[in-house]
Parts: structure tokens; sequence; C-alpha cells
């Protein structure tokens, strides 16, 4: 068995176990520090939007025999001061500048023509204006408002509203640090980065969705018992399914950074790049938030309830009652339920199984003797 299969068999039994929902102060930290940087970015330097969405002119010029720097001597030669020059693969330079007249479209294509010496018909030119850009976005907020409210109903029918709640928190937390970082970096926001947006949170839904199943099997008839409060359940389901969260985070990554940094970086693929990095963004921080957003939020909602107040007062005085006389094995299962377990202990894991299997068996009643058989009473 590898490595990464014994630690995910560890943490699935409860013999390794991080305390990540009782450290969830720290990771309300971090999520602050990433949204205040991702607001910072939104605010002081916007977000670049492409010419689909402003609106303007846009020029491309075959590049084999021209240059950015003989592109933007064009643009100023016709009386362009304000435009932004990009080389598109190996083959096109694209200049996209404000909307203009046609005359001035038209000498535009001339000197482009001249200096990068090509004819005017090999130089392609479209106006586009900020009514297209403005419809997108109209249909991409009417998507994400179905998309939402649909998910809403579905977890709170299927679970229950506080973890939907807490899955709306975790979508939120991924949109405003994606966004943030696509302003810090400048990119240009296309429609391509619209449904990048979109998909990565169908992503970090996938991965939230998964761990709150998990939570669900774990806590069902918690009142019942006296051992583990709401918290230390959901940390145990964090884990069983953490090994899972990483594989699946890697294998999602790795084929998004290939077309970000082999694609869009070192080939010069330059349409790649706004999908490619709003997708990688997303899906790092979506599978952050399904582990120590998601969760932890929903603990926070949770032991607010009057039954898990009373459920984890009844756990303290089970714990301070097994304390005395019985230190070390209280100590013992205090280090377990605070899912900070050493290898080879006895875990969560296996007392919640033991418990489950207890409630399916009879009660025991007082000893009885053993009947002896007809045969050992009539022949003694």
């Amino acid at each position: 068995m590898s490595r990464l299969g014994t630690l995910g068999h560890k943490l699935y039994t409860g013999q390794v176990s991080y305390n990540i929902v009782g450290n969830r102060k720290k990771w309300y930290m971090v999520s602050a520090v990433l949204l205040l940087v991702a607001i910072s970015g939104i605010l002081i330097r916007g977000l670049n939007l492409g010419i689909e969405f402003s609106g303007g002119a846009e020029f491309y010029v075959p590049s084999q025999s021209c240059s950015i720097q003989d592109v933007r001597g064009a643009l100023t030669d016709a009386g362009i001061e304000t435009s932004t020059v990009t080389e598109i693969g190996d083959s096109n330079i694209r200049a996209q500048t404000e909307s203009m007249p046609a005359e001035q479209s038209n000498q535009v294509v001339d000197n482009m023509a001249a200096a990068c010496s090509v004819t005017a018909d090999d130089v392609s030119s479209r106006d586009v204006g900020p009514t297209w850009g403005g419809e997108i976005t109209k249909q991409a907020l009417i998507a994400l408002g179905v998309y939402l409210g649909a998910l809403v109903i579905f977890l709170s029918i299927y679970f229950q509203w506080k973890m939907a709640a807490a899955a709306m928190v975790a979508l939120f937390h991924d949109i405003v640090i994606t966004a943030g970082i696509y302003a810090l970096v400048g990119f240009e926001v296309t429609p391509a980065t619209v449904i990048g947006l979109l998909t990565i949170l169908g992503y970090s839904l996938y991965d939230t969705v998964v761990v709150f199943d998990k939570v669900k099997e774990n806590t069902t008839g918690i009142t019942g018992q006296s051992r583990y409060t709401f918290s230390e359940l959901a940390n145990l389901a964090l884990n069983q399914t953490l090994v899972r969260s990483i594989n699946t985070s890697i294998v999602a990554l790795l084929p998004v950074a290939a077309i970000l940094f082999v694609g869009a970086g070192l080939l010069g693929a330059g349409t790649l790049k706004d999908l490619a990095l709003v997708l990688f963004i997303g899906m790092a921080v979506g599978a952050y938030s399904s582990v120590f957003l998601a969760t932890p939020v929903l603990c926070d909602m949770k032991e607010r309830e009057p039954a898990m107040k009373a459920l984890a007062l009844r756990v303290q005085k089970r714990r301070a009652a097994r304390g005395e006389g019985q230190t070390t094995q209280a100590a013992g299962d205090a280090q377990e339920t605070a899912g900070v377990g050493a290898e080879g202990g006895a875990g969560v894991a296996p007392a919640v199984e033991r418990r489950h299997r207890q409630s399916r068996e009879p009660a025991s009643g007082r000893a009885q003797p053993k009947r002896q058989s007809r045969s050992q009473r009539r022949n003694p």
C-alpha cells in the first residue's frame, strides 16, 4: 500500500487525525486576510474588462514581419494614444483601442499594413459595442442566480438549511478571492473568464457536498450518545475525506496548470490564459474552502443549537466523571476526541463504530445460569 493510501486508511479509522475544526479560528483568519487582499485589489486596481464588456475597436495583423513596437507606432501615427497591444500565439498581433470613427479606423489599418509590410486586406478589424458584453453579463448573472437558488433548495432538502448556508459562505469566499486575484494580476475579463467562474462554482460545491455527506453519516443519531460532540464527529468526517479531497484537487489542477503555464506561458497560446487562470485559482481556493471553511462554519452554527449545547454539556460531564480515578483513560479519550490522536491509537472512528454496533445489540439483563439439556437431566 502506498504511503498516501496508508495515511488515508489511518485518517479514516481515526488512528491519525488533524484537528481542523478545532483550529477554525486560524482558518477564518487566513480567509479574512485573503478576502481583504482580494477586495482591496478589486477596489483599488479594478477588473481589467475586455473589449467585449467595455466596447472599442480591435485590430489583428500578421506578426511574421512585425513587432509590438511597430504596431504601437502605427497606432500613435493615427492619433491613438490609449491602446493594448498583445501577441496572440506566433501568428498575430492584437491591438485593442477605444471606439473610433470609420475614417480613423481605416487610417489605423493602412498604418499597420505599412508598418508590418502587408496589404490592408491582411489586417482585420472590428468594432465591438458594450451592449454585447452587457448582455453576456446579464445572462451570466441570471444563470448564477438560478444555480444558487437551485443549490440552496437541494442542500436544504437533502441535508439541512444550515449546510446550505455554510456552502453559500464557501462559494462567496471562492468568487471574491478569484475575482480579487484576477484584478491583482491584471488579466482581461473575457466571456471565457465568466464561463470559468461558473465552472469553479460547481467544482467547489462538489467537494463540499462530499464532505457534508460524510458529516451527515457520522452525526446521525448524535444526541443519543454522550461521548462526542458535533464538532468532533464533523472533524472526523473531514479527516476521512481529506485524502480524497487532496487527490481530486491534484488531478483537477494538473491539466489546468499545464494549460496556464505551458500552453499560455511557454507556447504563447494567449487565448487560453483567461480561462486557465480563473480555473486554476478557483479550483485551488475551492479545495481550501470545502475543507477549512465550509465545515467549520457549519459546526459554529450547529453548536449554537440547544440540543448540541446539551450534548456538549453531557460530554463534558462524562469526561469529568471519568477523570476521577481514570485519569489516564480520560486523557486518552480527550486526545482522541480532540482530533489529535497519535498513530496506533484507538481513534474516534472505531469508537463510533462500536457505539452504533452496541446500539443494535439487546440490552443485557441479569446473568442466567446455563440450562442443561434434557438428556443430561434424565441421566445424571
